[in-house]
């Protein structure tokens, strides 16, 4: 199984959605609350290449965006082979 990170807030709606997506999937995913750190945020920012808003999401270390991109993934296909490769 994938190694998959998202990194929310308590209060961000997107972040719900992705994760019922994941949860739907039977993935297990670490979350990384960002609301009240600023080191993590700022880490998150740089790994997902100056973006900023939450989710963001990794897949095995690779960025796939946020909930909107999680979901495009899934639609497109693409999502449940990157899901079933060892992270």
């Amino acid at each position: 199984m994938a190694k998959v990170e998202i990194y929310t807030t308590m209060i961000c709606p997107y972040c719900v959605r992705a994760k019922k997506l994941l949860e739907a999937k039977g993935v297990t995913y670490t979350e990384i609350d960002v609301m009240a750190d600023r080191s993590l945020r700022a880490k998150m920012t740089e790994r997902a290449g100056g973006r900023t808003s939450v989710p963001q999401i990794f897949i095995n270390g690779q960025h796939v965006g946020g909930c909107d991109d999680l979901y495009a993934l899934d639609r497109q296909g693409q999502l449940a082979p990157m899901l079933s490769q060892a992270g």
